[in-house]
């Protein structure tokens, strides 16, 4: 772009050179034919004219075409930002979501544990009452053996004494 607007400025001031080194050419009269009539004008100063209007026109399109463009961008940039933000408020949403599931999930995970952590103490419950009466059990038939045991011995010592 640079280059562009480097090699159009040096043509504009290498025309203005020409213009002014042969001054004298441009503005001699000439008669001109506008198609209806003729008129008798400066030759020279009208193609100056033409080009100083085309270059105007030039200019006005080239502001034209930047701000334009400027406004595009804008507009561009607006709409990828409220795209961005809702992107990122969707992915806020996500995470909530995800934080809900876990929560509920780490629940249900807790609920159960309870549940099993219940159901493990009600069976050492039984297991130990169980355990307690077989020990119970054993004692009582432990000290009815001795209790046989101590009554043959007093009937044997009984007898022979």
């Amino acid at each position: 772009m640079y280059l562009r607007t480097l090699s159009i400025l040096v043509l504009l001031g290498a025309l203005i050179v020409f213009a002014a080194i042969n001054w004298t050419a441009f503005v001699s009269p000439f008669m001109l034919s506008v198609v209806f009539t003729t008129v008798e004008a400066p030759l020279g100063l009208v193609l100056l004219g033409i080009v100083g209007l085309l270059t105007l026109m030039f200019l006005i399109y080239l502001v034209f075409l930047q701000s334009s463009s400027l406004l595009e961008s804008r507009r561009q940039a607006r709409e990828l930002q409220n795209q961005r933000e809702i992107a990122e408020q969707a992915e806020a949403s996500r995470f909530s979501q995800l934080r809900s599931y876990l929560e509920a999930e780490l629940q249900a995970l807790a609920r159960q544990n309870d549940n099993d952590q219940a159901a493990l103490l009600a069976k050492l419950d039984a297991l130990e009452r169980g355990l307690r009466s077989t020990v119970e059990q054993s004692v009582n038939s432990l000290a009815a053996y001795l209790g046989e045991i101590d009554d043959k011995l007093e009937k044997a010592s009984a007898g022979s004494s």
